[in-house]
């Protein structure tokens, strides 16, 4: 299987399945000499991991990350420091139940990849969804945690980015409540209190009706620099768009305005910029933080939309690998939103393709 590689200049190589003995990845291109710590890194994966509530699939996985190359300490390096050599990282797996999917060896889960991947490959995992499944996102977060320190050391001030969750189903937040210190504070990564309670009726309904439901996440970076990304064939945006379609479950992402932008007149969505004492201050930021594929200085804004996942309870109709019409329940432990545990996801690989971004800059300016 290829496209295992995102990047450019920072590359990032996932491996691994969700019923094998590990999963992990590989970090090409890491500055040397970027200070490590390592309890952060493993701070953001404890985000993502499963078994952290009821409303997220009960296996139980510690996900504690081992750094096996790429790093150095002695008396001479002020802490653990990168060597510029490839970083890599591995997570055991310890709860699979394999024995959960042995009804779905022949046959395909509506709406998941593995009809797909049958067609295509001719042989499939069927353990978890092998490949496909959201357990890949766990290395991601370990290479995301990575990115982002590679960041902070990139960029003076540093660079600050956040994800939230703002609707499940049809359950949004109040935006006059957004609080970004809400966001750790509850199980849904919501910047809403008040929306706690209400998920949390909706989603257990749904949770225990057997079924699942999609959401829609929103991710801020701040602190990018003016000039990164290029015209045409290496906009920042479209680098983006594509890092977080590739997350599991996405299935559409919009940057700034968005697809309201198609609503607005050219002066409504026009972001009128003044000059302040430090710089120019624009009056809003419809473009999300990026113009013509290159970052403005503005805060980079992006919203994702995450489908329902496909593994639940009640009878659907597929087929078997023989083309006969069964139906099909799916046992074992899933997330009946997929989206809560999606945020350091979304977080990850905006950091990756930052740092991917900062370095391609650097080598073709020198700044």
């Amino acid at each position: 299987m290829s496209h295992n590689t995102f990047g450019h200049l920072f590359r990032v190589t996932t491996w691994g399945e969700s019923h094998g003995p590990a999963i992990g990845a590989v970090i090409d291109g890491c500055p040397p000499g970027v200070r490590l710590d390592l309890e952060a890194l493993q701070a953001d994966c404890d985000r993502r991991k499963p078994g952290t509530s009821k409303f997220v699939t009960q296996r139980r996985e510690e996900d504690r990350v081992e750094v096996l190359s790429g790093v150095f300490e002695d008396d001479t390096t002020d802490g653990l420091r990168t060597t510029g050599t490839p970083i890599s990282l591995m997570i055991r797996n310890t709860d699979q139940r394999s024995k959960d999917y042995s009804d779905i060896r022949d046959k395909f889960r509506p709406g998941h990849a593995d009809f797909a991947y049958d067609a295509k490959y001719g042989i499939r995992d069927y353990r978890g969804g092998g490949r496909s499944s959201a357990r890949e996102t766990a290395s991601r977060v370990a290479a995301g945690a990575v990115a982002k320190q590679v960041l902070n050391t990139l960029v003076p001030g540093g660079v600050t980015i956040r994800a939230a969750l703002v609707q499940i189903g049809r359950e949004a937040i109040d935006r006059e409540n957004w609080d970004w210190r809400q966001v750790n504070q509850n199980p849904f990564f919501s910047p809403d209190a008040d929306s706690v309670a209400r998920f949390e009726e909706y989603l257990e309904g749904i949770r225990k009706a057997g079924s699942s439901v999609g959401a829609i996440l929103e991710v801020v970076a701040e602190g990018v620099p003016a000039g990164w990304g290029a015209p045409l064939y290496g906009k920042l945006d479209q680098d983006l768009c594509a890092a977080l379609m590739s997350i599991n479950a996405v299935k559409g992402v919009e940057i700034g305005a968005g697809f309201e932008a198609a609503e607005l007149t050219g002066e409504e969505n026009a972001d009128e910029i003044r000059m302040g004492n430090d710089g120019p201050i624009f009056q809003s930021n419809n473009a999300g933080g990026i113009l013509g594929g290159i970052s403005s200085g503005q805060p980079i804004v992006a919203r994702l939309a995450v489908k329902p996942t496909s593994s639940i309870l009640t009878p659907r109709k597929t087929i078997d690998r023989t083309g006969h019409d069964v139906d099909l329940v799916t046992k074992g432990r899933h997330d009946p939103c997929v989206g809560l545990r999606a945020v350091p996801v979304v977080e990850a690989m905006v950091a990756i393709t930052l740092v991917d971004h900062a370095l391609r800059h650097r080598g073709q300016t020198g700044r």
